[in-house]
């Protein structure tokens, strides 16, 4: 059975782990994901809210959010455990804590997650640029 946890410091490895494999494998095309690191996790979340979750006493995703700005910042599941639902019910859970709107970027380029997030009721509200690529900025009203 998966538990929701707050990030704590025994966490960290596992998630240094995922947020890397993870990364790669998604944004294959980019150039920069040969530059990736375990520590890029300790830096991309920083000063954000993380929820983990757990089985088996074993961190499997996470999601961090910048609670200031009601803003998803990632979602990332283990490649072992993608399509069992931890996605879904990380999301739950971050949601039940944020203010509405809860609003994240997607790169255009991330089929997989724009398909997810938008299965689970986001609106696009705009589209931009950033240095990764065109994004799309959604938003869900609870």
């Amino acid at each position: 059975m998966i538990q929701i946890f707050e990030k704590n410091k025994n966490h960290i490895p596992d998630l240094q782990r995922i947020f890397l494999e993870v990364r790669r494998k998604t944004f294959y095309w980019l150039e920069d994901v040969v530059d990736y690191k375990l520590t890029d996790f300790d830096r991309e979340t920083e000063g954000e809210f993380v929820l983990v979750a757990v089985l088996n006493k074993r961190p499997v995703g996470f999601i961090s959010l910048w609670m200031a700005d009601n803003f998803i910042h990632h979602l990332y599941i283990d490649e072992n455990y993608q399509h069992q639902n931890i996605g879904s019910i990380l999301l739950d859970e971050a949601i039940k804590i944020m203010n509405s709107p809860v609003k994240l970027k997607c790169l255009v380029k991330n089929e997989k997650a724009i398909k997810f997030y938008e299965k689970k009721g986001f609106i696009a509200l705009e589209k931009g640029v950033s240095n990764h690529g065109e994004y799309i900025l959604y938003a869900l009203a609870k």
